[in-house]
């Protein structure tokens, strides 16, 4: 897939990305070398491979799910900015 300046311009426009002109030529030149790799990628044969979420084989460590009695607030409240009453305290930010 080849793309021209105008193709170009309007995806700028979308994307609210400023593009002096001069440059449009070499944008449409660098994202038609990746559309045209994206494409390249579709030939790979990938039935068998099953899906991942990492290249990494690891898998996550479990632990007891057991329940705590807490009592642990001041801990927490430590690391607060402010906090007052046993809750924190953060600053409006809606008018």
């Amino acid at each position: 897939m080849s793309l021209d300046k105008d193709t170009v311009r309007n995806v700028a426009y979308l994307a609210r990305i400023d593009v002096p002109e001069e440059d449009l030529d070499g944008l449409a030149g660098e994202l038609s070398h990746i559309l045209h790799f994206v494409e390249r990628l579709k030939e790979v044969n990938t039935s068998g491979v099953e899906p991942m979420a990492s290249v990494a084989d690891m898998t996550l460590p479990e632990r007891a799910d057991e329940v705590t009695g807490g009592g642990i607030r001041a801990k927490i409240l430590a690391n607060a900015p402010d906090s007052r009453e046993g809750f924190f305290l953060v600053p409006k930010v809606v008018e």
